[in-house]
């Protein structure tokens, strides 16, 4: 866990939206969104489609038609990850819902934990399912990739200074508070560096924050949207914040400095004029 806000007052948490952003996910819709209401059956889902071409926009539809807990926001195309979740959290904070939940449309984030997250955020501002704490684990992953992701948090910790264990991880529970208080109108990655930048944002304002073990599995439909391109601007931001928030440390380490120097500076000036012959 992280943050200096463990001490804050933690109101109820009202209710819950759980925001699920798609892109060409027809044969995953309809089951995560089932499995979602059976888990947490008083929680809102929010389907974020960017336009996906296999219908996914069109089955979220029929879905929302029989269950007024189910809801859907058309966008114009694919836009990113990031920027599918800040209309989702746009659109869940312009209707008052107390909870803000991140969660993928292939199943690889299980519904079936999100009550535990829940429970957690009871005595938080955020809360990430993490793969990488004890009582977490990935299944169905190629070595090469747990390695990408585990490589990916521990750089993205260490470059940061954020005692998170899975800072890139995607299934996270906010309260409305939190993300009213993270400065989202500034958040400009799109892709899956977005969650590394939430979560330095969240530590930055002293949120506390709370990692949860998680099994995540990989999806049995579909494609990943993972790509190099997303590696490589993950990698690029990362050290890019990194250096500017060295670099912002070491400028107020120096006028720290500075400013011992010129009060001792003083200090010593009136000491010696107060002492002097004129001042008897």
């Amino acid at each position: 866990m992280s943050g200096d806000g463990g001490q804050r007052a933690h109101g109820p948490l009202g209710t819950a939206l759980v925001i699920i952003p798609t892109f060409n996910e027809a044969e995953n819709i309809g089951p995560i969104v089932a499995r979602v209401r059976a888990a947490v059956p008083e929680a809102h889902i929010l389907v974020a489609d960017d336009n996906s071409p296999d219908g996914t926009g069109k089955l979220a539809d029929e879905l929302a038609a029989g269950d007024d807990h189910v809801h859907v926001l058309h966008r114009k195309g694919k836009e990113g990850l990031g920027a599918a979740y800040l209309a989702g959290f746009a659109w869940g904070l312009e209707r008052d819902f107390g909870v803000l939940v991140e969660m993928d449309a292939d199943g690889s984030h299980q519904p079936e934990e999100l009550p535990r997250l829940l429970t957690a955020l009871a005595g938080a501002d955020l809360v990430l399912g993490s793969r990488w704490v004890p009582g977490g684990r990935v299944v169905n992953w190629p070595k090469s990739r747990e390695f990408l992701s585990r490589g990916g948090s521990t750089y993205s910790r260490l470059m940061l200074d954020v005692p998170i264990r899975d800072v890139t991880g995607g299934y996270r529970a906010f309260r409305r508070e939190t993300l009213e208080g993270l400065g989202l109108k500034e958040v400009a990655s799109a892709g899956y560096c977005f969650q590394v930048d939430l979560a330095r944002r969240a530590v930055r304002a002293g949120f506390r924050v709370v990692e949860v073990p998680i099994t995540f599995v990989e999806r049995e439909f579909g494609d990943s949207k993972m790509s190099r391109d997303i590696v490589v601007e993950a990698l690029w931001r990362v050290t890019q914040w990194g250096l500017q928030s060295h670099a912002a440390k070491l400028i107020g380490l120096d006028k720290g400095r500075d400013k011992e120097r010129g009060e001792g500076h003083g200090k010593g000036g009136g000491e010696g004029h107060g002492k002097g012959p004129g001042g008897s």
